[in-house]
């Protein structure tokens, strides 16, 4: 069963021009035929990627809609009836008259929309005369200087770094804490101007606006916040709203000597730390106020708080452990015991600041960096509803930040192409129903028909708000099959089913746009036509819906076994497919659409996803966010690393993620996604070591190390968050970076058949040939 890791190799493109796909490419018809697929019924979808892929520019005008409650907009799968200038939706088979903008259509001159290869298509939204420009994008950063002096200077490096490569318009705020909450106002240039709040307790949006100014408090010298008779708006705003803008939020053109002078004066927090205590950081406070500041000037409008964490919250909502080092942070085995006693009320504090960022339409983006947890687990539901960007890093000096904090700000081919505000809508033929969204968005609680009764992730509602998205940012969709009555009967059966997908957001350059992606799918017979179902299995996307489902029903399932349930999917999957005959393992085999599977559920059940032992609360938050909102290609990667063989004897190949990969004379790169390492055989090494690769005669020596370290390059360019480079040896420490991933076909027990020069890995798991044993012979059971 064992497959070829080449075979693994995705194509240039594996997400089409679309950017979606889904686990089966031909859907059964029932209930019952869907349930003994066995991998649910999903679809992947990368909103918003790069518009490169589009077949046709943006459309200057408005999408044609078909009439309530269906209103889904004009695709190529629709019918048309060009002398009667008519068009009938695909999805509710309605009949829709085409506007007299349309009237000179004709099978000759057909509209963009309508182009077969046009099936994703994007649209130019213009506001209605007289409306003001869209304001420029918002950032507030919130910076935390509970940290040590150097570290506070790594801060200010990327931040003076992150200015100067934001556009000229771009909106810009500052808010530093410790143990208090400092907002600083830049619009008052003459001397440093710093609003400050108290970190110990909770205060609401109303008393962070009445003490900034910018609420109807009735505070001296502030007027209230209601439209007068005779005052002019500003750019759509009420005066009260430009005048925060213009104190605390100022075009980078304006405010760069006074952000820079901030900087400089920037020192780490002066409040005395106890001995025995750690520092009173109220990391709570300060993202409440960014949020209260961001809700009360930019409304609606696309904001990011960017915020730069070096520890624990200990102060105030949102606190994850005492000031006393003698309480340590809360684990894994905290939380099953629920023995974290600050847990649940932060969680309570973020979901509110989560609620409250979604109503604003803003993202929260957090870096941490610490070696210390910082308590994303916490934050997991602001930054995830949010759709906002995360980073953890051991340090402000390391390249995982200094790199990722850059790439953010960066224009260019490394572009991550942020938008904001957007919203992702789903219609689809009568017969399916929506289960609900794994990833980075919230529900708007649009019910209708199209929603199912059973619910997978945020459900219960076709609409969703993604305050934050950009080029990478996918989502999983889960749906059923639900047949009506009506469709079942001979004749009125579509062999085709379609889905639309729909996200309206707001393009970096600042215009709305709205993104339309219409695909179709055959309908077959689950119980007669099984091979149909087999040549539409795509294996890399089933093996990332199934990561994250069982990553979300760990979350919210107390006592799911998810190595259990994995390992009963994969029997039952290949129980149903596999070709065998009855109670002889020898004879077991399977389609070559399915050959991978088993390999990436051996490797998935390993992973850092499932399990969590050895990993902090925070990290495994961390994988799973990343888990749940990168492409299919990357989050393969994170669950089966590839493995790449340099040596003198052939080109760069692939070979398997295997300790008997390992040779003295190879050099490996392993790409795990999160990290990225090469690994030298020990005789590479010591010939490196007496630096042969200097001397004229040993040229190619040279290039044989030098070759992994630019495939590792271009891997970290393209990446985001940047990975962790790890250069090691063989026998060396770091070298357990690579034996953690390979599969362990030569432990400890079976030393005495090692090769000379391979390596072993002390551990008691089974190896995939083991594993592979057993899978065959209780399939063949069933």
């Amino acid at each position: 069963m064992a497959a070829d890791p080449s075979a693994a190799a995705a194509p240039a493109d594996p997400d089409g021009p679309d950017a979606v796909r889904f686990t089966w490419n031909a859907w059964p018809r029932s209930k019952v035929e869907a349930s003994r697929c066995v991998v649910p019924l999903a679809v992947a979808i990368s909103p918003v990627r790069s518009p490169e892929s589009l077949a046709s520019p943006p459309l200057p005008y408005p999408p044609l809609r078909c009439k309530p409650p269906c209103s889904a907009l004009l695709n190529p799968f629709a019918r048309v009836d060009f002398a009667a200038k008519i068009w009938i939706c695909p999805l509710c088979f309605s009949r829709n008259h085409f506007p007299p903008h349309y009237a000179g259509i004709s099978e000759n001159n057909v509209p963009a929309e309508l182009f077969t290869q046009c099936s994703t298509v994007e649209y130019l939204v213009a506001g209605p005369p007289g409306s003001p420009a869209p304001l420029p994008p918002v950032f507030l950063f919130v910076i935390d200087t509970c940290v040590i002096e150097e570290e506070l200077e790594y801060v200010k490096l990327s931040m003076r770094k992150a200015v100067a490569l934001l556009p000229e318009h771009a909106l810009v705020g500052l808010v530093t804490f410790g143990t208090q909450v400092h907002l600083h106002e830049l619009g008052f240039s003459e001397l440093s101007k710093i609003y400050v709040f108290r970190g110990s307790k909770e205060i609401s949006k109303e008393q962070i606006l009445d003490q900034l100014g910018l609420s109807g408090g009735g505070r001296p010298g502030f007027p209230k916040m209601t439209q007068q008779p005779g005052v002019q708006q500003v750019n759509g705003m009420h005066p009260l709203v430009t005048t925060g803008v213009n104190r605390f939020l100022l075009p980078v053109s304006e405010c760069e000597c006074t952000l820079s002078t901030l900087l400089d004066e920037l020192q780490p927090d002066q409040w005395p730390v106890e001995a025995g205590n750690r520092a009173i950081r109220c990391t709570g406070v300060a993202l409440n106020v960014a949020a209260g500041l961001l809700g009360a000037c930019v409304p609606g409008t696309g904001a990011r708080i960017i915020a730069l964490l070096g520890g624990p919250c200990t102060e105030g909502p949102g606190v994850i452990v005492s000031k006393d080092l003698s309480e340590p942070v809360r684990s894994h085995k905290d939380l099953d015991k629920d023995a974290a006693p600050h847990f649940q009320k932060a969680v309570k504090f973020y979901d509110g600041l989560a609620k409250q960022l979604v109503s604003q339409g803003h993202v929260l983006d957090v870096f941490a960096s610490a070696l210390d947890q910082v308590g994303l687990a916490e934050m997991k539901l602001a930054i995830e509803r949010t759709g906002g960007l995360v980073v953890l890093s051991e340090s402000f000096g390391h390249s995982v930040f200094k790199d990722s904090f850059k790439r953010i700000f960066e224009g260019g081919e490394h572009s991550l192409g942020l938008s904001f505000n957007g919203t992702f809508e789903i219609n689809c033929s009568k017969d399916i129903k929506v289960q609900g969204v794994i990833g980075p968005c919230t529900s708007l609680e649009k019910k209708g028909a199209l929603c199912a009764d059973t619910i997978v992730g945020q459900g219960n509602t076709t609409a969703w708000k993604m305050c934050g998205l950009d080029r990478n940012t996918s989502l999983t969709v889960f749906f059923d099959v639900s047949p009506s009555e009506r469709s079942g009967q001979p004749g009125h059966q579509n062999p085709d089913l379609y889905i639309q997908f729909v996200t309206s957001y707001q393009h970096p350059e600042g215009q709305m746009r709205i993104r339309a992606t219409t695909v179709s799918r055959k309908w077959v017979d689950g119980s007669t036509n099984t091979e149909e179902l087999v040549e539409g299995f795509d294996q890399e996307t089933a093996a990332v819906v199934l990561a994250r489902y069982i990553s979300l029903k760990m979350e919210i399932e107390e006592e799911f076994d998810a190595t259990r349930w994995l390992d009963r999917s994969l029997i039952r999957l290949c129980s149903r497919f596999g070709d065998y005959r009855k109670d002889d393992p020898s004879s077991f085999s399977l389609h070559s659409n399915f050959s991978l599977f088993p390999q990436f559920m051996f490797n998935l059940r390993r992973s850092q996803f499932v399990q969590v032992f050895n990993n902090s609360p925070d990290e495994t938050a961390y994988f799973r966010m990343l888990l749940n909102r990168e492409s299919i290609t990357n989050s393969v990667a994170m669950i089966q690393p590839s493995l790449i063989s340099f040596s003198f004897d052939s080109p760069p190949s692939p070979v398997f993620l295997d300790v008997a990969s390992i040779a003295v004379d190879r050099i490996l790169l392993l790409d795990a996604y999160f990290s990225v390492v090469i690994f030298h055989g020990m005789t590479i090494a010591q010939w490196r070591n007496m630096c042969y690769q200097n001397q004229p005669e040993h040229q190619q020596f040279a290039q044989l190390l030098q070759a992994p370290q630019e495939e590792a390059q271009v891997i970290i360019n393209g990446r985001f968050p940047v990975p962790r480079l790890v250069v090691c040896d063989q026998h060396g420490s770091q070298a357990r970076f690579l034996l953690a991933k390979l599969n362990p076909s030569a432990t400890y027990n079976s030393a005495h058949d090692v090769p000379p020069g391979s390596d072993i890995i002390f551990t008691d798991d089974v190896s995939f040939q083991v594993f592979c044993e057993h899978l065959q012979r209780l399939a063949v059971q069933s």
